[in-house]
């Protein structure tokens, strides 16, 4: 499909699914703004030809700055993709309210405001595509979860809602519903998740968990993230996308489960799955940093 002057912003950026998306936006003939707060690490974009920002969706200087920078120099923005994010692990008794309140400033908020941003430009030209990264976890649960799962149920809500809202402005809104991927964020999950409760009266059961994200991760049902980055590509270009896709490791298969199951046989599916990793040592990564 040729694209003539499509401007897209692609948050998270600088690794995993926000760099692959890129890449794959830039080989359409879109113009790609990829934002990331850690810029020394998005080189190889560079050198493919995007244009990069410092951006951080905790802060509302940051993404209010970027914007402007691309309306500045495009006068338009064609395509969002909020895909900046991570997953806090822990207990809810364990992790601290403030920690609570971070992961839904980068995972609900932040997407939240560079959308309020975007749609002023998107609404006078009564066209546009926001594209929001959910999660298959927007749809289930998930022992020490309950944070993570929580922005992402969310995100799926005001995605839901906001597609309503801006149909009559031409406006599409997508969803699209990873599952096991390979990237630097089971990693980090795991790295929290042991931080906060892997020392407390749910030690015991925290640490299974950590071992069977480990395993599933070391496993074949993680996809990598080129194949949400294609997806992603797949509801930039249609003519009229789906309003959710999912995409990789699984998603569809657990969707699958959760919808035949009754919600006390998925979590029993869940217990016994965490209990097989019960006995294992508790692996680790170095220790990693999130991108938001």
């Amino acid at each position: 499909m040729s694209i003539t002057n499509k401007v897209a912003l692609v948050t998270g950026a600088s690794s995993g699914i926000g760099e692959e998306t890129a890449k794959g936006l830039l080989a359409n003939g879109y113009t790609v703004y990829a934002g990331a707060r850690r810029v020394e690490r998005m080189q190889q974009l560079t050198a493919l030809g995007a244009r990069v920002l410092t951006l951080d969706v905790t802060d509302d200087a940051s993404m209010s700055t970027a914007v402007g920078v691309i309306l500045q120099e495009m006068g338009h923005i064609d395509l969002l993709v909020n895909n900046a994010g991570y997953g806090s692990y822990g207990s809810l008794e364990d992790v601290p309210l403030q920690e609570g309140r971070r992961q839904f400033e980068v995972n609900v908020f932040g997407l939240a405001r560079l959308t309020q941003l975007v749609l002023p430009t998107m609404r006078a030209l009564r066209a546009g595509r926001i594209i929001n990264i959910a999660s298959i976890a927007g749809k289930v649960g998930e022992p020490f979860g309950t944070w993570y799962h929580a922005t992402k149920f969310a995100v799926e809500g005001l995605s839901d809602s906001l597609r309503m809202e801006l149909r009559p402005f031409g406006i599409d809104v997508v969803i699209i519903e990873p599952g096991a991927i390979l990237t630097e964020w089971n990693g980090i999950a795991r790295e929290g998740l042991i931080k906060y409760s892997g020392s407390t009266a749910y030690s015991d059961s925290a640490r299974a968990h950590v071992n069977m994200m480990a395993s599933a991760d070391r496993g074949s049902l993680p996809s990598p993230p080129s194949v949400v980055a294609r997806t992603i590509l797949k509801a930039a270009l249609a003519k009229k996308p789906k309003t959710r896709y999912a995409t990789g490791g699984g998603a569809k298969m657990v969707l699958s489960l959760h919808h035949m199951l009754s919600d006390r046989a998925f979590d029993g599916l869940l217990r016994l799955i965490s209990s097989q990793a019960q006995k294992k040592e508790v692996i680790l990564d170095e220790p990693l940093k999130s991108d938001a």
